[in-house]
């Protein structure tokens, strides 16, 4: 008989309130820790997520980074011709590894910044420019015009949609978020390798109770060595969590969607207490990404974004409303504020091989 792979199957909800997003940094044996904290046994974990894998309801397993401390990154908008738009968003979801989240969106009024409608996550290699390789991308798009949004400081990141069901608007930690900074750390030749080995997706075959042992191999050393590596590569806080990531863009092929809405949240607050709004705001469970970024005058000066997703565009608003009520009596101005919808998405992690993106310019700044 063949193992249930709905996302709201009951143990695999059980798997994925915590595999989604709880198993942080490195792990020696990472589904050991999801069965762990799940209390389910590791043999019901692995032929679960396993299953989930093959039909496509989670779209990959893999150790992510701390991106942001191995290159320069910005949350890009493009102003797009409605002609060339979708012809725009296929190049950079297929055709550009280091654009990441790819999403077209829409506010539900025309306003400043209403214009752009593509937005994209963009990191290059330390060294690298993200201007430059913007205007690479927009000669080859036919973009209009695209505005860099690099991360100053980040307050929440992680994407458990399985857990989020059902929150209530306004829950939050106790305390204010404390701010991730996006300082960049070097690596040596050998840290790259075992990074760029431990990075790439998990296939079936290695949902396994060991599965670095072939990654190991792929880096060229042996196993004891890429494991001390990857311990170091955590203490210098490029390791993000190992994740299963849900398809929650498409419907499963029963039919059943994991979220349906996505909200980018932009407010504004005053210079000096973005550091301030932003814990604030990253305090709400509901939030899976918050930053502050800043968007200059097009986006009303905005300097505090945050995303939220939910079954339905009411709930994703009760959230929006109940923060919008918190910075209120937190005393915190907000002089701009909307809402970017999400519609069509893809969503990859960016590349960040310096051999990669070199390779990918010898072939495209020419075109």
């Amino acid at each position: 008989m063949s193992a249930p792979t709905e996302h709201d199957d009951p143990i695999n909800a059980q798997i994925l309130s915590v595999s989604e997003d709880l198993v942080a940094g490195f792990q020696e044996k990472p589904f050991h820790v999801i069965a762990q904290q799940s209390g389910l046994p590791l043999e019901t974990v692995l032929t679960r997520i396993r299953a989930m894998l093959e039909a496509g309801v989670i779209r990959r397993v893999r150790q992510t980074l701390l991106a942001t401390k191995l290159a320069h990154g910005a949350l890009v908008a493009w102003r797009v011709s409605p002609k060339r738009l979708n012809e725009a968003f296929e190049f950079m979801s297929k055709h550009d590894p280091f654009s990441g989240h790819v999403v077209l969106r829409t506010t539900d009024t025309e306003v400043s910044g209403s214009g752009y409608r593509l937005w994209t996550t963009l990191k290059v290699p330390q060294g690298e420019s993200l201007e430059e390789h913007g205007n690479v991308l927009k000669r080859i798009v036919g973009a209009e015009k695209f505005l860099l949004m690099p991360a100053k400081g980040l307050f929440a990141l992680g994407v458990g949609h399985v857990r989020r069901k059902g929150l209530e608007p306004g829950a939050k930690i106790d305390e204010p978020a404390q701010m991730m900074t996006t300082t960049t750390v070097s690596l040596d030749e050998e840290e790259w390798k075992v990074l760029i080995a431990m990075k790439e997706e998990l296939e079936p075959h290695e949902i396994i109770e060991n599965p670095w042992d072939q990654r190991a191999e792929t880096a060229g050393v042996e196993l004891r060595r890429f494991l001390d590596i990857a311990k170091v590569l955590n203490d210098k806080k490029v390791i993000g969590r190992f994740s299963t990531f849900l398809e929650h863009v498409k419907p499963s092929q029963a039919g059943k969607r994991v979220t349906r809405f996505n909200g980018l949240f932009h407010w504004a607050v005053p210079e000096g207490r973005e550091i301030e709004a932003g814990g604030e705001v990253g305090r709400h469970h509901c939030m899976t990404h918050a930053y502050w970024r800043e968007g200059g005058p097009e986006f009303g000066n905005v300097n505090v974004m945050g995303v939220v997703h939910g079954s339905e565009k009411d709930t994703v608003l009760s959230h929006k409303a109940a923060i919008d009520k918190h910075l209120e009596q937190s005393g915190i101005p907000v002089s701009y504020t909307n809402v970017f919808w999400g519609g069509r998405s893809e969503i990859k992690p960016s590349e960040i091989s310096p051999d990669v993106y070199r390779e990918w310019h010898r072939t495209h700044s020419g075109t």
